[in-house]
């Protein structure tokens, strides 16, 4: 049964799903995180369960109506709306914002997981053995993700479709960052920058009536691996989506404890103070992108220099980035008390 929403909940909504697809664009940040601490995280994933064999029953059957009430349509297309307007609008701002200023959004993004981490475990409850040893796991697992080597570039189509899989876990999985995944695993140039650049293109062209594109046989690839990676996608979103609403029912705090955990561990990926490592050839020089930009092997962490002015601004905004946390959910607290 979809709840009844009123104006002002159906544009919180969207504001909430365009959050998340900011969040999803940046390595290191979860938009599981913002359906967490936004509180609609439960409702988000028991409404993807909904996505099964009965909806799609009702789908063939013509019943369309009837699917949109089953599967929470309301609720999910408002939250995907917003991500959609936040892919063309905000993560375009943010682009330019990690390029300017890279070192102060890090900060922010830093504070904001902070922020998170007080919030979601001031409501855990008690804590007892079990609680800190499943806590301990997702620290230790978030950590250990942190340091991984990255791979190297695979367009294979089975490869790319376990990429989809994989990286859709960060909406799903609130620690967990899925352009972070794709940098460990090799292809996030190519499925995020390359193949969505390519759709870009052939888009513009379509709109012009210049049908080109159909004999540019690179352009079809990189069509083809966006489709492949989309496909993948859906497949991870639908099958863990199913994983989490059954352990969400039979261990609910410990998998609380795991996420709690897997942010706290993830806090390494976010360090605002570090230096990218660039991919390089055989001959020492840095790989260069179809964008003409050098691509990112990993990132050199290092310790701040507390006399420095440009430290103590990025500390005011790893503030900002917890009072931001902080403040939206006291405004949610508010919002669902009247």
């Amino acid at each position: 049964m979809q709840q009844t929403r009123t104006f002002t909940d159906k544009i919180l909504l969207v504001l909430k799903g365009l959050a998340m697809g900011a969040a999803n664009k940046v390595p290191g940040v979860s938009g599981g995180v913002v359906a967490f601490v936004a509180g609609f995280y439960e409702e988000f994933i028991y409404s993807l369960q909904k996505i099964n064999l009965k909806a799609f029953k009702l789908l063939i059957s013509g019943r369309f109506k009837s699917l949109y009430r089953y599967v929470n349509g309301k609720f999910l297309g408002l939250l995907i709306l917003g991500m959609l307007i936040s892919y063309f609008s905000v993560s375009k701002i943010l682009d330019y914002l990690i390029v300017h200023y890279e070192l102060y959004v890090w900060s922010a993004f830093f504070g904001m997981i902070i922020g998170s981490i007080y919030y979601i475990s001031k409501d855990f409850g008690e804590w007892d053995r079990n609680s800190i040893l499943f806590a301990a796991l997702g620290i230790l697992a978030g950590i250990g993700i942190s340091f991984l080597e990255p791979a190297r570039e695979n367009d294979n189509l089975w490869f790319v479709f376990i990429c989809g899989m994989i990286s859709v876990s960060g909406m799903t999985l609130p620690g967990l960052s899925g352009s972070f995944i794709l940098i460990l695993l090799g292809n996030y140039v190519l499925l995020l920058v390359d193949s969505v650049n390519a759709l870009y293109d052939t888009m513009a062209e379509v709109i012009l009536l210049d049908f080109s594109f159909v004999d540019n046989s690179e352009r079809l690839r990189m069509l083809q691996v966006l489709v492949v990676f989309a496909a993948g996608s859906l497949a991870g979103l639908v099958s863990l989506s199913h994983l989490l609403g059954y352990v969400l029912k039979k261990s609910k705090k410990e998998t609380f404890a795991v996420i709690i955990g897997f942010i706290t561990g993830s806090l390494g990926v976010v360090w605002p103070w570090k230096e990218k490592i660039y991919k390089l050839n055989e001959t020492g020089e840095p790989l260069i992108d179809r964008e003409g930009n050098k691509i990112i092997d990993n990132y050199d962490r290092y310790l701040p220099d507390i006399g420095t002015s440009e430290t103590w601004l990025a500390i005011f905004f790893i503030l900002i980035g917890i009072f931001i946390v902080l403040g939206l959910a006291w405004y949610e607290n508010r919002n669902s008390k009247q």
